[in-house]
């Protein structure tokens, strides 16, 4: 059987890995510090500032991404954005993926092809520069995805999540509850009458809606916003993946303080910015008097005490994401 590059019909059990990742390592994008790129056991990369961040995070159909509501090309670029964030985070320019996928044998490569289609736009338009060096294939019954991200600080000290001073001012770049209206939309629009994601009204509801259902199918966080916060000083920072809420606790937890938010700042919907995720927006601190990078806008500030408060209340409902609970919000 001859199977030409165009037959979108070829499952990787027909193709075999060596042959699916000829067809694949064209479609990724090139790393800027790429010494020796895939081919070897190991790439080999240039750590010019002598020191690097390493994130990673997983994908898994089902509880992270529905076949029914994402296309290939959308995995391909939330798998790199999500990893992204993280390093943009901790004030570090993006550099390198490594990319790994465990896939049932009758999915067609095709689908690996739009999805490294995927991490190739989200690389070129968020973090110009960052490729893909490497990873794996394997054979599981469910679609797998993990990812993990290098980013060089440039001589600049990492921002942790554990310098927040009393006094210092709270700050958000990018959207808040964004993706989690999204999700409820597709949540509540596009599932059949048993409940279960149904692709045609799936397509339907982001033809109608895009701008909605895009910022949680294929979110474009803020990433250049990460250099710009460390260069102006932040004394702390964090990718917004898990909720407002849940993600400013884990900040006050690590810096022994209370981040105390405003209402009027988080928006028309507050149970959706404080308890929506996968915005992957920077949230930061700030020295009090610093002047903000162009991007971030100011939610709050952080004073003495312990936990989460708005507008000077203790905030103690439970939300955001825990893979192991799944949605403590009013999501879906």
């Amino acid at each position: 059987m001859t199977m030409s590059d165009s037959d979108d019909s070829v499952t990787l059990a027909q193709l075999a890995e060596r042959e699916t990742l000829r067809r694949i390592f064209p479609r990724l994008p090139e790393s800027s510090v790429t010494l020796i790129g895939p081919g070897d056991d190991a790439a080999v990369l240039a750590a010019p500032d002598g020191r690097y961040v390493v994130t990673t995070d997983m994908m898994i159909h089902g509880p992270d991404f529905r076949w029914a509501w994402s296309q290939p090309r959308d995995l391909g670029w939330k798998a790199a954005v999500t990893n992204l964030a993280d390093v943009a985070a901790m004030g570090a320019r993006p550099t390198a993926l490594v990319v790994a996928i465990a896939a049932p044998k009758a999915t067609p490569v095709a689908h690996l092809e739009s999805f490294a289609d995927g991490m190739r736009d989200a690389c070129h338009e968020l973090a110009p520069g960052c490729g893909v060096v490497g990873g794996d294939l394997s054979v599981s019954d469910t679609f797998t995805i993990a990812v993990t991200a290098f980013g060089d600080l440039e001589g600049r000290p990492a921002v942790l999540r554990s310098g927040a001073r009393p006094g210092d001012v709270v700050a958000v770049s990018g959207p808040l509850g964004a993706a989690a209206a999204g999700l409820r939309m597709l949540f509540e629009q596009a599932v059949d009458a048993s409940g279960e994601p149904d692709a045609h009204l799936a397509a339907s509801i982001r033809s109608a809606h895009p701008a909605v259902v895009e910022a949680q199918l294929r979110p474009r966080p803020p990433l250049a916003d990460g250099i710009a916060a460390a260069i102006a000083g932040a004394t702390a920072m964090l990718d917004l993946s898990d909720g407002l809420a849940l993600d400013a606790r884990r900040v006050a937890e690590a810096s022994g303080v209370a981040i105390d938010l405003e209402a009027s700042a988080l928006g028309d919907d507050r149970v959706l910015a404080l308890g929506g995720g996968e915005d992957h927006s920077l949230f930061a601190t700030f020295p009090a008097g610093t002047a903000l990078p162009a991007g971030f806008r100011r939610i709050g500030r952080v004073v003495e005490g312990v936990g989460l408060l708005v507008d000077g209340e203790p905030y103690t409902a439970e939300s955001g994401w825990d893979p192991y609970r799944g949605w403590d919000g009013h999501v879906g």
